[in-house]
Parts: structure tokens; C-alpha cells; sequence
């Protein structure tokens, strides 16, 4: 039985990780569940999981669910310091970090330097400080398990394999509901056709962030940090159907993939239960009925969150964290109705060309940073 911390429990990942825990209850417990402010969904969560102790971050859900809490098993906690706190929890083996964006950094390191294992699910934690992460993980003997479909794919090609035999590897991407559009095509987009994903089910900031390719760009970055590699051996391929989750070139030339049906619950599994492989409620994939598998270049020049994020990596320091910090904004902007779909890469390029690049990072500096971005942005928006 392995004990499971979960911060982000109410989110898209989350509620698909309790979804496994729920199917495998004589593999997985859970220890801590954690959320931002629906306590009402945390409530359910907590009757259903029992954990030993519960949190909110945000104190006005935390003081609405303590006015009428009766467990006697949970401890409920609320406000920002007990969520980070609760990443450290004893009990727990792993910790899956399933929170969005830059607020996930914090609680990701001090999970690392109490020694549990990462299920991660925050791409930011390694977007905005990846050497810092990696290097405290190496220290603390800490895995990082990947839970996006993508690097979950990268990681089982990878079993019984050495890194340094890596060639190329071979990212791939739906392409969004956008795929094949033209910028003139995307002049007027609506929020509801942003969010209708073609084969992905997300929360939505991750699907405005995959009609952008922002997402596919953050899994880059993301990527060189997990697997060691240059930018120039990572190569993002469109693949519409979403089946192959992504590949691996190795030095021989020859390419390893990972397949499986569109169903994130798989790779949170994955994750969850390494190093063992355990049954699945997934569907399995029927090879009598794929008609076609079909791989495409991207078009980073109508789609340029891909290309920002090439460029932030590569010139490195603090401006992976201050393209995270104005995408997050700009996302924010777009969902709120206070900006054009393709005004997300106009904010997120000035934010980028505002900023000085620091290259000494701390966890410090990169606050700072991720604050001051933030603010550039929401001026930009306002004016």
C-alpha cells in the first residue's frame, strides 16, 4: 500500500487521480488532499478518501468548510502555509503536485527536500526552475515521475535504457482545435471554441494553453529539465489523433513510442504506482479500427506560444518564468473576456521584451520575477 499526498485535488488532474486511487484502493491511500477553494468538492473528497489531513488554501473556502465539518479523522487546515506545509506531510510516499501554474514551485520544493518522491503535474515548477528542481531532487534522492501523457510516454520508452543514447525526442501534439487555421481565421475566436479540444479533456487554462501551443512549449522546456537534453534534440511533431503520446530516437536511429487511448488516468496511474505496472480501466486501443496515424510540422508562425517558449529556454535565467508568468496572465485575460485569442502571444511578447534576464536564480529572484511580470502584464491589459 502506498500512501499519496494529492495538491491540487479538486482540478482536472486531481479528481482523474482519485479516480485511479478509487479503482485501486488495495494499492493506493490517501494521505493528504489539498485545494485552492472548492471546498465543496474537497468535502465529498474527504468523506469518500478519509485522509489524515485536508486543506484550503484560500481562508474564506477554508472558514465555509470549518463551519460545518464534523470528521473526526481529517484534520482540516486552511491558508497558503498549511497547503505548502501539507506537501511535507510524514506519511506520504508520494506527493502528486496537480496545482496550476507558478503557485505550484513552492510546494514541489519542499515536498523534494522532505524526501517524497513527485508525481508531477505542474509544468511550471520545471518551466520557471528546472535546474534548481532537478538539482534538489539529485541531492534529496528524489524521483520526479512525470504525469503529462508526453513526458509519462518519454519516461516508459526510457525503462531500460541509457540517457545518454537519447537522440531525438520526438514531442508530440494534437494541434488543438485550431490546427490547419490561418491567422485570419483566428481574428474573432470565441472562449467556447477555444475550449472545445478535439481529443483532450482539461481544465481550462491547459486547453487555451494547447490552442496556443503554449503548452506544447512549456513541455519542451519541461523536457530538457527531466531528460538532460539540448533544445535542438527536442522535435515537436503534431500528431491529430492523440495516440502516440510521444517518441524516442535513439543513437542507433531506431524509435521507440508509446501508445494508448486519450485518457490522462493512465499516466497519473503510471506515475502513482511506478515501479510496478498494474491493470487499467482505460480503454485499450483497437488496432482494427485506427484508420490512420498521421504526424504534421507545426506551425509556429501562426502559432508562436511554441516558438516564445524555444526562445525563453534557450536564453534561459528568469525568462522561462517571465513567459510563464505573462501566458498565465494573458490566458486569464482571454477566459475573462478582456482580450483576443491571438492578443495571448502580442501580451506574452512585450512581457518578453520588457524584462531584464537574470541568470544567477534563486527561489527568491524567480518570485520576484514571476511578480513583476505579472504586473507588466495586467498593465498592458488595462491600458
Amino acid at each position: 500500500m502506498k500512501n499519496v499526498s494529492i495538491l491540487g485535488s479538486t482540478g482536472s488532474i486531481g479528481t482523474q487521480a482519485l479516480d485511479v486511487v478509487r479503482n485501486h484502493s488495495d494499492e493506493l491511500k490517501i494521505s493528504v488532499l489539498a485545494a485552492n477553494s472548492n471546498d465543496q468538492l474537497l468535502e465529498k473528497q474527504i468523506e469518500e478518501f478519509q485522509p489524515k489531513i485536508a486543506v484550503l488554501s484560500d481562508e474564506s473556502a477554508y472558514q465555509r468548510l470549518k463551519a460545518r465539518f464534523k470528521s473526526n479523522s481529517t484534520e482540516l487546515l486552511g491558508g497558503r502555509q498549511a497547503f505548502i506545509d501539507a506537501a511535507t506531510f510524514e506519511d506520504a510516499e508520494i506527493v502528486l503536485t496537480s496545482m496550476l501554474g507558478f503557485a505550484g514551485l513552492e510546494p514541489t520544493l519542499k515536498a523534494i527536500d522532505a524526501g517524497k518522491n513527485i508525481a508531477l503535474a505542474n509544468k511550471e515548477t520545471l518551466v520557471v526552475a528546472g535546474e534548481i528542481v532537478i538539482d534538489r531532487a539529485i541531492q534529496r534522492n528524489v524521483k520526479i515521475l512525470p504525469v503529462d501523457s508526453e513526458h509519462g510516454a518519454f519516461f516508459q520508452c526510457l525503462q531500460g535504457e541509457e540517457r545518454k543514447s537519447i537522440k531525438k525526442l520526438l514531442l508530440t501534439a494534437s494541434g488543438g482545435p485550431f490546427r490547419g487555421k490561418t491567422k485570419n481565421d483566428l481574428q474573432n475566436v470565441t472562449v467556447d471554441q477555444v475550449l472545445s479540444h478535439p481529443t483532450w479533456n482539461m481544465g481550462k487554462k491547459i486547453t487555451v494553453d494547447s490552442a496556443t501551443l503554449v503548452n506544447k512549449g512549456l513541455e519542451v522546456i519541461e523536457a530538457k529539465w527531466l531528460y538532460g537534453v539540448d533544445y535542438d534534440q527536442i522535435q515537436v511533431v503534431v500528431h491529430p489523433q492523440s495516440i502516440v503520446h510521444s517518441m524516442i530516437e535513439f543513437c542507433d536511429n531506431s524509435i521507440i513510442a508509446q501508445l494508448a487511448s486519450t485518457d490522462m488516468r493512465l499516466p497519473i496511474q503510471y506515475a502513482l504506482t511506478y515501479p510496478k505496472r498494474i491493470f487499467s480501466t482505460v480503454e485499450s486501443l483497437d488496432f482494427w479500427t485506427i484508420n490512420q496515424l498521421t504526424f504534421e510540422k507545426p506551425d509556429i508562425e501562426t502559432f508562436k506560444g511554441l516558438k516564445f517558449a524555444y526562445d525563453a529556454g534557450k536564453i534561459g535565467g528568469t525568462c522561462p518564468c517571465i513567459f510563464n508568468a505573462a501566458n498565465e496572465i494573458a490566458v486569464e485575460a482571454f477566459l475573462n473576456g478582456r482580450i483576443k485569442f491571438l492578443e495571448i502571444y502580442n501580451l506574452i511578447e512585450e512581457v518578453m521584451n520588457r524584462r531584464e534576464i537574470f541568470n544567477k536564480i534563486d527561489l527568491e529572484t524567480l518570485i520576484n520575477e514571476d511578480q513583476i511580470a505579472r504586473s507588466i502584464a495586467k498593465t498592458l491589459i488595462d491600458k
